[in-house]
């Protein structure tokens, strides 16, 4: 699968713009400023429905205009998609896959598998769980649609229970009756996610391991583990015996929606202990691991975007990707970058078709 024709109209600093791109590697050069992520995060746009770096649609909108377009021509498994997301202000998101509307946006995710590497990404490590939470569900929905769906459900219930808890407090009142509804729909659809999750990772854990050791060049103890409640117990029990607290607090403390990621090395936490070297080594190693993961459900290379990836990794990091890309364990390239004859003289070592973009040059 790849990308053949990308088209812009009012997306963040292009007001129109067309490209048309190789199947195997893409460089996009230029100072900062000129667009060279907005172009990444377009491509990004059209496989999960939204930008990666600001979900916020209105902020897509290119400054002064009341609506953007971006359109995709793909080719799939020997047949041509398009893809197209479009919205204006005011109105809801549109994205149609050949020419034909999708009613909800979670039946389109995973078909257009791509995975980002970005700066963006260290928010994984300095962040709160929900950004962790959003990673693996982001895995996991791209090949599982009735995850996402029951996800979604479990999110529906979850507010409704907080509502109803709101309201218990603002009305001095209580139904143990329907709290017990809410109580077995989200033990239904929480141990779902759980059983989803552990399974993932106990499946994704080992590949990212491996990615780490062939990313850094030291014997360092990593580790990635799942942190949930719910290996204490069954989500119902659990709600049950939080009723109290939770009645004080208006809101529900127990729950896959706590899940989270730890990330340590030599046993402690890799925010607090780990050098820059070692955060980065181990966020590449994840990413890595995602693509993989994904290329296994897929059956399929998902496309790779590499976000000013020169100037944030040192050049051992950096030829370890381009050795990963020179022996075909990727599809689809784009590499963003600020040094055209750096990016050059990195791809030209690959031994593949490329093109260069100087998004400098009008």
């Amino acid at each position: 699968m790849f990308l053949k024709h990308l088209s812009l109209v009012n997306y963040k600093n292009f007001s129109s713009a067309d490209f048309e791109f190789k199947p195997t590697i893409n460089c996009l050069v230029g100072e900062n400023g000129v667009g060279k992520t907005n172009i990444l995060d377009a491509i990004y746009h059209l496989s999960f429905g939204k930008s990666y770096f600001n979900p916020i649609s209105t902020q897509n909108v290119k400054h002064g205009q009341e609506f953007f377009v971006v359109e995709g021509l793909f080719e799939k498994n020997g047949r041509e998609e398009k893809v197209v997301c479009s919205f204006k202000k005011g109105l809801k998101k549109i994205i149609k896959r050949n020419g034909k509307p999708y009613e909800r946006f979670s039946e389109h995710i995973g078909f257009l598998p791509l995975v980002i590497i970005s700066p963006a990404d260290r928010d994984l490590i300095i962040e709160g769980s929900e950004t962790r939470r959003k990673f693996i569900d982001g895995v996991i929905s791209q090949s599982d649609k009735t995850y996402l769906q029951t996800l979604l459900k479990y999110n529906k219930t979850l507010a409704q229970r907080n509502s109803l808890l709101k309201y218990f407090a603002l009305n001095r009142t209580y139904d143990a009756k329907t709290l017990s509804v809410y109580n077995e729909q989200l033990s239904q659809f929480g141990q779902e996610i759980f059983d989803k999750r552990r399974n993932f990772l106990e499946r994704f854990i080992p590949i990212f391991e491996r990615q780490y050791r062939n990313i850094s060049d030291k014997d360092e103890a990593i580790s990635l583990s799942y942190e949930s409640q719910l290996f204490e117990d069954g989500l119902l029990p659990l709600l049950e015996g939080a009723l109290e607290k939770d009645r004080a607090l208006q809101y529900t403390s127990v729950g896959i929606h706590k899940d989270d990621l730890g990330f340590t090395i030599a046993g402690l936490p890799i925010k607090k202990f780990g050098s820059q070297g070692q955060q980065k080594s181990f966020l590449i190693a994840l990413k890595l691991a995602q693509f993989n993961f994904i290329k296994q459900q897929a059956g399929t290379e998902p496309i790779l975007l590499l976000d000013d990836i020169f100037d944030k990794l040192d050049e051992k990091r950096v030829a370890h990707i381009v050795g990963l890309v020179n022996d075909d364990n990727f599809g689809q390239l784009f590499i963003s970058d600020t040094h055209a004859e750096r990016t050059e003289k990195v791809v030209k070592t690959i031994h593949q078709d490329y093109k260069i973009f100087n998004l400098n040059q009008p």
